[in-house]
């Protein structure tokens, strides 16, 4: 791996699965009693997040404490960024402490780039405004791959990424996730919430688009959800709540029209009963808390394959 991880562009398909292998490990240390690994003992790494999270944050948390890490968690609300000091002055007075790694989320894409080129500490993008996500994208890769059969298993399947594209972070990093690990992709969305430029983009990266979602559901061999970010909207990207979810909502309705166990995910939080139906977020074929629980055992791979590295291997 490179020395960060900022994007999904970071890691090649190899390495993408070599994660995949760590978290497996890890994924058990979920089931012990005892749930700690020494790999990071003596290592200190911030959380540092500019925007509202649960799971994010609190599993890389959980992942660094796991893994024998001191985390600390600092949030901008409460730090001397919230009194007008500088996103640099702000992570070069933090990185000063003598800390290991960085892990950042901030509202404006780009930030988590801008600072790996200020640090020589490994930085982890937690999510940088629409940008990218990346541990989000591996996680449900990962999830998926579980579910689906395994190592190779993703080769030739198509996936469904539904909803507001426009402002999903998550769909930038599972598009190029999911197509370096051999699946065919296709967003759906009503065209307000189609990002601007992704016919060329589509067109240079491999993935389909379309604007029907009842036409892509009965031939995909799983389907994930997004959240309507509507703190991010400032127009109308849809005249109400109940038309979106008639076009583009995982109804009841529409569940039956997926293959018979098809994954379902969702990134989370969940708008229940705007782009996902009760019904389909508890379905059987739901693994929306598998993913809740992955996302712990990928982000202990990341720590891992940053911070240890082959001291520790």
């Amino acid at each position: 791996m490179t020395k960060h991880l900022l994007s999904i562009d970071d890691v090649s398909a190899e390495e993408i699965q070599q994660l995949f292998a760590t978290a497996a490990e890890m994924h058990d240390v979920q089931k012990r009693e005892v749930k700690k690994l020494p790999a990071l003992r003596g290592r200190t790494v911030i959380n540092l997040f500019f925007e509202d999270s649960t799971r994010t944050r609190s599993s890389f948390e959980i992942a660094g404490k796991w893994l024998s890490a001191d985390v600390i968690n600092l949030s901008a609300k409460g730090s001397s960024a919230s009194k007008g000091e500088s996103l640099r002055d702000t992570v070069l007075t933090v990185t000063a402490m003598g800390v290991d790694g960085l892990v950042m989320r901030h509202s404006a894409s780009g930030a988590a780039h801008q600072v790996a080129g200020w640090l020589d500490i490994p930085v982890i993008n937690a999510g940088d405004g629409m940008h990218e996500h990346p541990t989000q994208a591996l996680l449900d890769g990962y999830t998926l791959q579980r579910q689906l059969g395994g190592p190779g298993s993703l080769e030739g399947k198509r996936i469904a990424i539904v909803g507001d594209l426009t402002h999903s972070r998550v769909f930038r990093s599972n598009v190029k996730s999911l197509i370096k690990l051999g699946a065919s992709v296709t967003a759906v969305a009503p065209p307000t919430l189609m990002p601007s430029g992704i016919t060329e983009w589509a067109k240079a990266d491999g993935f389909a688009t379309s604007y029907s979602l009842d036409d892509v559901l009965p031939e995909v061999d799983a389907v994930m959800m997004l959240r309507v970010q509507r703190e991010r909207m400032s127009g109308g990207y849809f005249p109400t709540s109940r038309e979106y979810t008639v076009g583009y909502g995982l109804t009841r309705q529409r569940l039956a029209m997926l293959r018979e166990g098809a994954p379902i995910l969702h990134p989370g939080p969940m708008n229940r009963g705007l782009e996902i139906s009760p019904e389909a977020a508890d379905a059987a074929s739901s693994r929306i808390l598998d993913q809740v629980s992955a996302g712990v055992a990928i982000r202990m791979s990341v720590l891992y394959h940053l911070l240890a590295g082959e001291e520790s291997a």
